[in-house]
């Protein structure tokens, strides 16, 4: 069960993802996506800073940090297209798209620059060649989006 631990970490992830859009997207239809954008980013970063200290007390208890190696300097930038996401997701959101047409372009988006990531090891990803499989689920991803937007007349 251990061995896929990281699956349920990746689906939870998911799942606050979509519930971070529409909450951020109810606050944007109320002010604007870039006022929305300011709140959640601070309410995160206070969210971000208690489980950076319980983490701080949880390593001093067991004796283990981080190595202490210097990251690379794109590492720290990672707030930026977090705030952009925000912003824009919202705006989609509170669109014709709705929840699950944005969500489901989101999910092409990230599926898209997953693959050109592990492609070319963006980021210090780890490489891998893309095969035949990657292109088939990237091809069913972007149907299943394309049936999900073009249906709801149907």
């Amino acid at each position: 069960m251990l061995k896929y631990i990281d699956w349920v970490w990746a689906i939870l992830a998911g799942v606050l993802l979509a519930a971070m859009v529409t909450i951020n997207s109810g606050l944007a239809a109320h002010t604007t996506p870039f006022t929305a954008s300011w709140v959640v980013h601070g309410v995160g970063a206070l969210a971000a800073g208690v489980l950076w200290l319980a983490n701080g007390m949880v390593a001093r208890r067991a004796g283990t940090f981080p190595s202490g190696a210097r990251p690379p300097f794109w590492s720290y930038l990672g707030g930026a297209p977090g705030a952009f996401a925000v912003a824009l997701s919202s705006i989609a959101v509170n669109s014709e798209l709705a929840l699950a047409g944005g969500l489901s372009l989101l999910l092409v988006g990230q599926i898209l620059f997953g693959l050109l990531s592990d492609q070319f090891g963006l980021f210090g990803t780890p490489k891998r060649r893309l095969n035949r499989f990657d292109v088939a689920a990237a091809v069913c991803v972007i149907g299943g989006s394309a049936l999900l937007i073009f249906s709801k007349g149907v």
